[in-house]
């Protein structure tokens, strides 16, 4: 692929998730970041599943969760390590510990060559009330192209 595709394709998917993480968020307060690192992954034309530990910075408290980041859709090629950061909306900025706890549904999208950008913007939590809106577009190395639906799965780490 051409870098110029790459550029393209990579900006046009972070301005679709930005407008469709945007309208989600307008009811919303950040309360914090969360900041992952991904284990690299190999798309199987069809789908992924990255392991990812997180740190949730909010108020100076932080708090610790490992997971899982599956996709659907279009996902060729080969990714290493990522780093992803969300800035995490909810309806009040008095969360209780672990409200991260849960499952997230979404879009993603991402392409690489060598080095390449993606955004993942994802929808859950406690009663389906946290948005993970990308604060800053995942950074990767690899070969890949990947488009589609993304799942979270986030679980406290004591």
């Amino acid at each position: 692929m051409p870098r110029a595709f790459t550029i393209a394709a990579g900006t046009a998917a972070v301005a679709a998730l930005a407008a469709i993480s945007g309208a989600q968020a307008q009811s919303r307060v950040e309360v914090g970041v969360l900041t992952c690192t991904a284990s690299g992954s190999t798309g199987f034309i069809v789908g992924s599943t990255r392991h990812i530990r997180c740190r949730f910075n909010r108020q100076g408290r932080d708090e610790f969760y490992s997971g899982t980041i599956d996709k659907f859709g279009i996902d060729i090629g080969t990714t290493q390590k990522a780093q992803i950061s969300w800035a995490v909306l909810a309806p009040t900025a008095n969360l209780p510990r672990r409200s991260l706890v849960g499952s997230y549904g979404g879009v993603s999208a991402e392409a690489t060559i060598g080095v390449g950008v993606g955004a993942n913007a994802l929808i859950g939590g406690s009663d389906k009330s946290i948005v993970l809106q990308p604060l800053s577009v995942q950074a990767q190395q690899g070969l890949n192209i990947a488009a589609g639906v993304s799942s979270l799965q986030l679980r406290a780490v004591r």
